[in-house]
């Protein structure tokens, strides 16, 4: 499948032969930053600057840092719902709490995570929106 052919708004004929190559001179970070931005929207070097010559501009595939984001709290999500699970399992430490002191404590965790929960609604948000 053709770069081009992936990005919204790209011209279409992406398939057609290329037979002119047209050579740009850069220093070494120019060349570095142009191959990090063209990596971050998942082209070859050649269909990004084809494409940025052209006037189209390609958006990032994913912003790296948000999904990372979503990756901790996920985790933390899911290690706060196995440590609840694991002591709601044990009896013995059951037995040392109150009734209303442990409802107290599981709604406090079930409050975290809902906020979690949040927090990844509004990451997965951050991502998807489409960026200019």
């Amino acid at each position: 499948m053709d770069d081009a052919a992936e990005i919204e708004g790209a011209p279409e004929g992406g398939s057609r032969r290329r037979g002119r190559h047209l050579r740009v001179p850069v220093t070494a970070e120019e060349g570095q930053q142009i191959e990090e931005l063209a990596q971050q929207t998942g082209l070859s070097i050649a269909a990004y600057l084809r494409l940025v010559g052209l006037g189209y501009k390609p958006r990032n595939v994913v912003d790296f840092d948000e999904v990372q984001r979503l990756v901790a709290v996920n985790g933390d999500l899911g290690r706060m719902g196995g440590l609840l699970k694991l002591w709601l399992t044990d009896d013995a430490k059951l037995d040392e709490f109150k009734p209303e002191e442990m409802r107290r404590i599981v709604r406090g965790l079930l409050k975290k995570i809902e906020a979690g929960q949040e927090e990844l609604r509004e990451i997965a948000k951050s991502v998807l929106i489409a960026r200019p």
